[in-house]
């Protein structure tokens, strides 16, 4: 049976809870929920990391039931913040996993990096829909997570524009009917640069994404093209396919999102002006649709659409996570970690822009990939890598 959806006549009012809520995907979920129609969804808990004043002003906008940040410091601030209100608040990691265990029938797994794994994996184990936005819980824990999912009956409902795209654009055909999947990439703002050129950007540069407006951290990986390599580890867990089945087209206006291939010569494609709105709205309302204001789709406005195949010579991120992803177990984990640290250091001024596809590579080789057998060793492999890429740090300094 098909979960209740929020919106429409006879539909049932949807519990929903929201790790990460101060992050860019949080913040855009909570104003869909504040614009619904009255009485659509109930707000369980937010989830921060130590942001205390913006998660009361958050939890007090949308009536949340429970606030909590993982920052045991921020305590006091959010317990002054929500002073009055009648909402529950509590800090630590235990409390965060205890608020990803609540019963909710949605919920928004969107804490950034290695800090969302066990948050997600306790969300897919009560159940319910769970919308995916947290990248590294598939890339480092991928075949736990959806062994997860599958055994608690919980829906996957992928966040990331591309992967919403795809989940958007399969028929029930499934995986054996499907020949292979397309995701696109803006290119991020180094595309048509050359190499030298690129040895010279600075962090500045490489966080000025010429179409979306994300964080620091995730618009490095747009200009590396290591998001979209991490990608392509993601869409081989949640749709169940090889990795030469998942292929990758620079798309500069950013309005085709995803394509999938049938082996009857059918091709369909999701297509959205590029507003992270969109994607979070089809799953928050999920399996029906929301309306969300903002801009239409104008083709002729648009006149041109443009693919080009990347070029791995000048954005190897994308060979080194397709080799990670064959290599499989823990060295997707250990290509995320070393990849997390060397943006850091780079964002720090303290290696150059393509030292830090170089450092990836030189941790692959370094810490051997192990089974990923459950979250502690996905979690050991993490702290290896991390531990070696501060090592080699000196090496491209």
């Amino acid at each position: 049976m098909m979960p209740a959806a929020p919106g429409g006549a006879g539909s049932a009012q949807r519990r929903v809870t929201v790790l990460g809520a101060t992050g860019s995907i949080g913040r855009a979920t909570l104003d869909l929920i504040a614009a619904a129609p009255e009485g659509s969804f109930a707000v369980q808990a937010l989830v921060a990391n130590g942001n205390a004043v913006a998660l009361a002003e958050a939890a007090r906008r949308v009536r949340a039931a429970r606030a909590v940040v993982a920052d045991e410091a921020a305590y006091a601030a959010l317990k002054e913040a929500l002073a009055g209100s009648g909402i529950a608040c509590a800090a630590g990691q235990e409390a965060v996993i205890e608020a990803a265990t609540l019963p909710a029938d949605w919920t928004m797994a969107g804490i950034v990096g290695a800090a969302g794994l066990a948050p997600t994996l306790a969300a897919v184990a009560q159940g319910g829909l769970v919308a995916v936005a947290n990248k590294e819980c598939l890339v480092c824990a991928g075949a736990a997570l959806m062994a997860s999912a599958r055994e608690a009956g919980t829906m996957l409902l992928p966040v990331d524009s591309e992967h919403n795209a795809i989940f958007q654009a399969m028929d029930s055909a499934g995986p054996d009917g499907v020949e292979r999947i397309v995701l696109t990439a803006s290119g991020g703002p180094f595309w048509g640069w050359s190499l030298a050129e690129m040895g010279q950007a600075s962090p500045a540069q490489a966080v000025a994404h010429p179409v979306w407006r994300m964080g620091a951290k995730i618009s490095v990986d747009s200009a590396t093209m290591m998001n979209k390599g991490l990608e392509i580890i993601e869409a081989a867990h949640l749709f169940d396919l090889e990795e030469h089945r998942i292929g990758v087209l620079v798309h500069r206006q950013a309005l085709v999102h995803g394509l999938v291939y049938y082996g009857d010569g059918s091709v369909v494609a999701q297509m959205a002006p590029p507003d992270m709105h969109t994607p979070i709205a089809h799953t928050l309302a999920w399996p029906r649709r929301m309306r969300v204001p903002g801009a239409r789709l104008d083709l002729a406005a648009a006149g041109q659409l443009s693919f080009e195949v990347p070029d791995e010579a000048r954005f190897p991120a994308l060979r080194l996570a397709r080799a990670a992803l064959r290599a499989g177990g823990t060295a997707p984990a250990v290509l995320n970690a070393a990849n997390e640290v060397a943006v850091r250091l780079f964002l720090d001024g303290k290696i150059g822009f393509l030292s830090i596809a170089a450092m990836i590579e030189a941790v692959l080789d370094r810490v051997e990939a192990t089974e990923a057998e459950d979250l502690g060793a996905v979690l050991a492999a993490d702290e290896a890598a991390r531990a070696v890429a501060e090592e080699q740090a000196k090496t491209f300094a």
